[in-house]
């Protein structure tokens, strides 16, 4: 089973916090947990914020200060990480995230207006990889 690092209690997030969730901790103890977060690997934690900024029809994963274009190291990340880790029987992902959310992230204008919701990039890569799998996010896990 793939969970979201950060839901695991790992200080991964980009303000070098976590979303740890005992809830989720404890329904997985009989579990093989496989942590995954694609940003602290390629960024470092603490690091700036990325969002999901819908450019030309595109959605790319730009960094809120710098303005740098990062999808393609995301998707490398992601990508490696499945080439890994190719089988999982269920994937819990952080909603909201840029990476993770799973229908919950906000999908931006380059006005950093909110044009509506979906799927983070890695929630996308997964949704297309693992297509047997089921996904969720914390809160509709339980």
């Amino acid at each position: 089973m793939i969970v979201s690092s950060c839901l695991l209690g790992n200080l991964c997030r980009y303000d070098g916090k976590t979303k740890k969730s005992t809830e989720i901790i404890d329904a997985l103890k009989e579990y093989e947990i496989i942590p995954f977060c694609p940003e602290a690997p390629i960024f470092g934690t603490p690091r700036q914020r990325i969002s999901v900024i819908n450019i030309d029809a595109d959605n790319r994963i730009i960094t809120d200060v710098t303005k740098e274009d990062v999808t393609q190291l995301l998707e490398d990340e992601i990508n490696s990480f499945i080439k890994d880790n190719p089988d999982a029987n269920k994937i819990i992902l952080k909603s909201k995230s840029p990476s993770c959310g799973f229908g919950t992230t906000p999908i931006l204008n380059e006005q950093r207006d909110i044009l509506h919701y979906s799927n983070g990039i890695a929630a996308e890569i997964f949704k297309k990889n693992y297509k047997n799998t089921k996904i969720e996010d914390e809160n509709t896990y339980f």
